[in-house]
């Protein structure tokens, strides 16, 4: 008995010793500690599991604040009992942990290269108190969007004082998208595998404009 009092003592100790903890990000250390962090978890594949199907995402190695938090949110459980809570036809799905408030914000991680085509993930953000247009550290959203006629594409881009290439012109006259956000909030992945899936979530029936009348849980898992 008392060999195997002790023989669980050594399992428990074992266990907290070999256990990570969990490094709180604040505003002072955020760049250190997702610079870091990042370095330690490479991973740039993502699974959102629905009740509609599953959602694979890309995450982008150059916005590597933004990838190097999800990719922590997700191993440390915080998207546990998340949900797709605001619904948006042709506009976005977001998801998240809304109303919780993580005590940080991300620097923004704009790129040129990277547009509000359907599909992309971008992170949602506040709009008062925030000069610097930073991220929210853990409310995302996946653009569903619509297709553009090509002076409507011409007007979006003088309007938002935007300069895209050909190439991302015709994206957004083909596959579709939402323009006006581009160079305002941060493209840091986009889907793979699931653009179906986008579809089906944002034709749900909502209530107060952008509530689905029935819940909409996510698992989100990093491969």
């Amino acid at each position: 008995m008392r060999r195997l009092s002790c023989l669980l003592l050594f399992l428990v100790l074992f266990s907290c010793e070999s256990r990570k903890p969990v490094i709180e990000i604040t505003k002072e250390n955020l760049k250190e500690v997702l610079t870091q962090y990042g370095k330690e978890n490479p991973e740039t594949e993502v699974t959102i599991e629905t009740p509609y199907g599953n959602i694979r995402l890309k995450l982008y190695e150059d916005t590597p604040l933004h990838r190097a938090n999800f990719i922590k949110l997700v191993k440390e459980g915080t998207y546990e009992n998340a949900e797709f809570y605001r619904i948006f036809y042709q506009f976005m799905i977001q998801a998240g942990i809304y109303p919780k408030e993580l005590p940080y914000t991300i620097p923004a991680e704009f790129n040129p290269k990277y547009i509000h085509k359907k599909g992309a993930l971008s992170m949602a953000r506040s709009d008062e108190n925030n000069p610097n247009l930073e991220s929210s550290s853990s409310e995302f959203f996946i653009v569903h969007g619509s297709t553009y006629a090509d002076y409507q594409v011409e007007n979006e881009e003088s309007n938002n004082n935007l300069k895209l290439t050909d190439e991302q012109k015709k994206i957004y006259m083909e596959q579709g998208g939402y323009m006006s956000l581009d160079q305002k909030y941060t493209v840091f992945g986009e889907v793979v595998d699931g653009l179906e899936v986008i579809d089906k979530i944002a034709s749900v029936k909502t209530f107060s404009e952008d509530k689905p009348l029935k819940k909409i849980p996510i698992k989100v898992t990093v491969k």
